[in-house]
């Protein structure tokens, strides 16, 4: 495990203390500053662009050969940081607790430390992470005009009031596509100049905003319907079992949603956070998978096959099986036998 340390949440001295072990290249244009690496450690792209009233974006796209582990010693600043990932995800310590914490993609994450405390975020190798972090000094914040921070849940309230030295805070939430949609324009913004700068301003603004709309629904037991809980994610787990054990019997979005006790919405956004895809995309994938090893492992004729992962047609089946795989199934099973 490679280890890199930094002694800074500015984000051009993240980029540069990175950019010592990473060996990039720094570039600057429009206030936006990029680290970019392509070597034997690893590849991917680092941003950084910071704006008035202490608000600040660190956004990394990278992929590490090797564990990585990145240790920033925070100092007298304790910024307020709203996390998110939106693909991949990280491991996470610091030194006031023992417990170890996993962040996971699309979850709702904000944390902040105490003072001259240390936090660890492990990117695990071989793996690609975005991730992007909004850094916001309560102190600078809290300056600016109709800044309504007593509109606040009391919890988010006292991790932005410094007249006490405050405890660390952290809240894991639920999981919502909707701030990942915004998140996804973020990274995906192509304008140039006085556009791009104000685009990215106003969807940091937008991003922070989406994620203490979440955090306060968490709060109240509410759950918006582009949100899932660990519950949600638990269940949707478990029906993926169920699924395999049931791959012959008809599968409707419906009744798999009954099944799992959540609605048919709710079931779809679990599939689309746990596997990308909708449940109809999981499942014919999942049948094209187990038809796969049964021609590979069994002599069943194609015919049996179609039957036992619950499809009626059998050409339908080898047209899907041919654009899955590029090969028909009586042909892959001749390419088997010959091996």
């Amino acid at each position: 495990m490679q280890k890199i340390e930094i002694h800074s949440i500015d984000g051009v001295e993240i980029l540069e203390q990175l950019n010592v072990h990473l060996k990039g290249k720094l570039t600057n244009q429009w206030g936006e500053h990029v680290l970019e690496f392509d070597n034997e450690l690893g590849k991917g792209i680092v941003r950084s662009i910071a704006f008035d009233w202490g608000v600040s974006l660190v956004d990394y796209d990278v992929s590490f050969v090797q564990d990585t582990k990145i240790v920033f010693t925070i100092g007298k600043a304790n910024p307020i940081e709203f996390i998110f990932i939106s693909e991949g995800k990280l491991n996470y310590t610091n030194n006031t607790e023992e417990r170890p914490y996993t962040f996971e993609r699309y979850q709702n994450i904000i944390i902040s430390t105490q003072k001259f405390s240390k936090e660890t975020y492990v990117f695990p190798k071989t793996a690609t992470v975005k991730v992007n972090f909004i850094y916001v000094l309560p102190g600078e914040y809290a300056k600016k005009k109709n800044n309504n921070l007593s509109y606040l849940s009391k919890s988010l309230f006292s991790a932005f009031n410094e007249e006490n030295e405050k405890s660390p805070y952290k809240h894991f939430g639920n999981y919502n596509l909707k701030i990942a949609d915004q998140v996804k324009q973020l990274q995906e913004s192509y304008e140039s100049g006085i556009v791009r700068t104000l685009s990215i301003e106003g969807q940091l603004n937008l991003i922070m905003a989406m994620q203490m709309l979440e955090h306060n629904n968490y709060e109240n037991g509410l759950a918006l319907p582009e949100s899932l809980s660990k519950e949600d994610i638990k269940k949707i787990h478990n029906l993926s079992g169920y699924i395999i054990d049931n791959i012959s019997e008809p599968l409707s979005v419906q009744s798999l949603a009954t099944k799992a006790a959540m609605s048919s919405k709710k079931l779809q956004l679990g599939f689309r956070v746990l596997y990308s895809k909708s449940v109809n995309e999981y499942i014919r994938q999942l049948k094209l998978e187990i038809s796969r090893d049964y021609i590979k492992n069994t002599n069943d004729s194609i015919s049996e096959i179609v039957y036992n992962i619950g499809f009626k047609s059998r050409s339908y089946f080898s047209k899907i099986f041919f654009e899955r795989y590029g090969i028909l199934p009586t042909d892959y099973r001749k390419k088997i036998k010959t091996k």
